[in-house]
């Protein structure tokens, strides 16, 4: 089985993309950009992700989700622009 990964850069700070367009059956790694120099924001489709509402992720921070299915059901944002995460399935 092939590895799975991606990365997620958000082009303008305060417009969200989508994590990626892979179904990943299994967990997924998300790790906020090393050379970010502010916070990035996790979320999901159901709402707006922001500095108010998305799980915060400083420069080299790690969260995994147990269970994706769909990345595109994971938005990213960011304080600044250009700046993102890199993903990596953790499929077994």
């Amino acid at each position: 089985m092939a590895t799975k990964s991606g990365q997620a850069v958000v082009t303008t700070a305060g417009t969200e993309v989508v994590l990626g367009t892979e179904t990943i059956n299994g967990p997924v790694m998300v790790k906020a950009l090393a050379g970010n120099t502010d916070l990035v924001y996790l979320g999901n489709v159901d709402g707006a992700v922001a500095s108010g509402t998305g799980l915060e992720l400083a420069a080299g921070e790690v969260v995994i989700f147990n269970q994706v299915g769909d990345l595109g059901s994971i938005l990213v944002d960011s304080a600044v622009d250009g700046e993102g995460v890199a993903w990596l399935a953790l499929e077994v």
